[in-house]
């Protein structure tokens, strides 16, 4: 289990978080999301098939491309 945490950026209320929170959720292999709209950021956490670059992709694909990866 690989989990990551992005900061986008382009999160500005709930309706944000939510549609982030679903679409991502539905990514095969991703088991959790919680987008925070305080702090801008996104925690995944995910294992096979999902990965990075799907998550990045489908991020910027709904209008929430990621400024940067947090290392924990």
């Amino acid at each position: 289990m690989t989990t990551v945490t992005y900061t986008v950026p382009a999160i500005h209320c709930g309706h944000c978080t939510h549609t982030i929170e679903m679409e991502v959720g539905e990514l095969q292999g991703v088991e959790s999301v919680k987008a925070d709209e305080a702090t801008k950021k996104v925690q995944i956490k995910f294992d096979v098939p999902a990965n990075e670059e799907k998550i990045k992709s489908l991020l910027a694909e709904i209008d929430y491309p990621i400024e940067g990866l947090i290392n924990l």
